[in-house]
């Protein structure tokens, strides 16, 4: 069973030339600023010239400042048409990667963090593994073929080229740890990191962990350490994240529990089953520089 990540976005956006065409919506859950809402309008609309943003009630044109963008609709007025980017964001659905999962890695992410980067979280028992923890990869390991075609693996400086069965989307840079609930809802891009802004927390959908606007943890993001996380890749996934929330009903939540059920009728039948049961993912990949 999916649903879709539309639910309880209360930031609504139209084309300023025709008031009833919505171009996107988001939730607002206390941390974006006007500033954060031009960035991510600047990542789901192509526009041919410099947009002017507009609150419908208050008539607020939204600036480049840190002061939280009110609730509400608002109309974007540009010299010219805009249009929604088609990009489509990568699925994150469970399979097998080329390289399997690597070990040093999950090793690796816990030596360095030692607690959910997100919510502070303290991993009580490490260096041991636990249940409630996991060692999540930044981009998905299942599309480690797309990570070796698009040539992801320029942003890794902590390892040299994949050896034997070892690829650089196993690098730490590449990966946080995370309390379980939340990564969940990182792998579905309900929450993200914007590097961008202090490396600030946005929740996509309702706050249920009381983790929007917090500052992911500085534990894993030392200057000096040469195993310090990605800010490409968390600019990538902070990406994704907008492109599956902002707009129309929002990207499908993937099932990832199928008990009881006929899993292989379930993957084919539900959304980007093509994806799920081929390992074909058709996703348009930024190129972050």
């Amino acid at each position: 069973m999916t649903s879709n990540q539309s639910h309880f976005r209360n930031v609504h956006f139209y084309d300023g030339s025709n008031p009833g065409l919505l171009l996107g919506r988001l939730v607002q859950n206390g941390s974006v600023t006007e500033a954060n809402c031009l960035q991510m309008l600047g990542i789901i609309l192509l526009a041919p010239a410099p947009i002017r943003v507009q609150h419908r009630s208050s008539g607020h044109v939204v600036v480049n400042s840190d002061s939280p963008l009110a609730v509400g609709a608002y109309d974007v007025y540009c010299d010219g048409v805009i249009q929604v980017i088609n990009e489509l964001c990568l699925h994150r659905i469970g399979s097998f990667s080329v390289s399997r999962r690597d070990e040093a890695f999950h090793k690796g992410i816990l030596a360095r963090d030692g607690k959910c980067v997100i919510s502070g979280m303290v991993h009580t028992r490490a260096p041991f593994k636990s249940t409630d923890f996991v060692a999540t990869h930044i981009f998905p390991l299942q599309a480690e073929n797309v990570w070796i075609e698009l040539g992801y693996g320029r942003c890794i400086t902590d390892m040299d080229n994949a050896v034997g069965k070892t690829s650089k989307i196993n690098s730490c840079q590449n990966g946080i740890l995370l309390s379980r609930n939340i990564h969940h809802a990182f792998t579905q891009y309900l929450v993200s990191v914007n590097p961008d802004d202090n490396y600030k927390v946005v929740v996509f959908g309702l706050d249920l962990n009381g983790v929007d606007g917090k500052i992911l943890d500085p534990v894993c993001r030392k200057p000096h350490d040469p195993h310090r996380v990605c800010d490409q890749l968390l600019r990538w996934h902070f990406r994704q994240s907008v492109l599956a929330n902002m707009r129309g009903a929002g990207e499908p939540i993937l099932e990832h529990d199928f008990a009881g059920k006929d899993m292989i009728k379930e993957i084919r039948d539900g959304p980007c089953g093509k994806e799920k049961f081929e390992l074909k993912l058709s996703a348009i990949l930024c190129r972050d520089g």
